[in-house]
């Protein structure tokens, strides 16, 4: 019983670990396009989206629910707490790697596919829940492809209504209502990435006879709303520079485009229970309105470095999850 409760214990740390470097690593998405185009100091910026991360985090719990019972069934996963532990530190040693270099990568397909590369090391491929597993890397994959036609469309709709109207007056206003497009999408953020540690800790939770129920207790909720809003009050400059000048130059309009896209998006994933990648989901959105402005306006080396990171995430974390396991198992059973 001993062990079992500071396994359990280690879990609960490094979840609120992850999601504090989920803030700085992920949020920055949120806020990226308000900083480059100036509609928000960096330090406003922050403390913005710190908040609305924070709101956004208490508000749902349907997306950890499906954290818990969507890629392993926690009652009969053998040595399910080691897992568990693996896959976190697998998700945050590949979070801190692809942060180190400024690159958006995401940190729901780091920690999902650590989910399954530890649970496969653990007890083979035939434990994971293929229906639940296949279903979120379905969300995953259709996400960034709908923030990309909608940000395509938003922003085309924008142009034919402001076609005629003054660049520097149309430019001021949408500066102005960027700063709301930047609160909402970070609250859109928080309502689904910060649920992706909610359901780890409340997986451990059920693994280990603590909880009997698969809801969320609110210490966890609080718990790693503010983990997440800490992390994000940290910013994450390496990722704002990629993401909010890299991708293409971004103006007021744009800024606001791309902010409504990703928000909707992320929104509409955490109303289905969905886990999305919100570094995924506010980067094609950028490429959307870039595209829908002018195609040569997108960095697409940029864009192909990205796509490169987020193919290559899955199979990596998994593989690193799986060594993690190993070797904490050897210290461990």
């Amino acid at each position: 019983m001993g062990s079992l409760f500071v396994i359990t214990v280690l879990i609960i740390i490094f979840a609120l670990v992850f999601d504090f470097i989920n803030g700085f690593h992920d949020t920055a998405n949120a806020i990226a396009t308000s900083v480059s185009t100036k509609a928000l100091k960096p330090r406003h910026a922050i403390i913005l989206a710190a908040t609305m991360n924070f709101i956004g985090a208490l508000t749902f719990t349907g997306v950890a629910k499906t954290i818990t019972k969507g890629i392993v069934d926690p009652f009969t996963l053998p040595n399910g707490s080691i897992v568990i532990l693996a896959a976190l530190i697998a998700a945050i040693a590949w979070n801190l790697i692809t942060w180190y270099f400024g690159i958006p990568s995401s940190s729901s397909h780091a920690l999902i596919g650590s989910i399954a590369g530890a649970a496969i090391a653990a007890a083979g491929i035939s434990h994971i829940q293929w229906s639940g597993f296949l279903g979120i890397i379905a969300a995953l994959i259709i996400s960034p492809l709908l923030a990309f036609g909608m940000g395509y469309v938003i922003y085309s709709i924008i142009k034919v209504i402001f076609e005629n109207a003054n660049l520097a007056k149309t430019n001021r206003r949408f500066r102005m209502v960027q700063v709301l497009t930047a609160a909402v999408q970070s609250y859109a953020h928080g309502t689904n990435d910060a649920q992706k540690s909610m359901g780890i800790i409340t997986l451990a939770l059920l693994t280990n006879g603590y909880l009997s129920v698969n809801e969320v207790p609110f210490w966890v909720q609080l718990s790693c709303a503010t983990a997440m809003a800490l992390g994000t009050s940290v910013g994450g400059w390496r990722i704002i520079k990629t993401v909010g000048g890299k991708i293409m130059k971004i103006r007021p309009v744009n800024g606001v485009a791309a902010d409504l896209t990703g928000a909707t998006v992320i929104f509409g994933a955490t109303l289905i229970h969905l886990p999305v990648s919100t570094t995924h989901v506010i980067s094609s959105s950028i490429m959307g309105v870039g595209t829908a402005h002018r195609v040569k306006a997108v960095n697409w080396g940029t864009a192909k470095s990205m796509v490169i990171t987020w193919v290559i995430t899955l199979p990596i974390s998994a593989t690193i999850a799986g060594l993690a396991y190993v070797i904490l198992s050897f210290f461990m059973i």
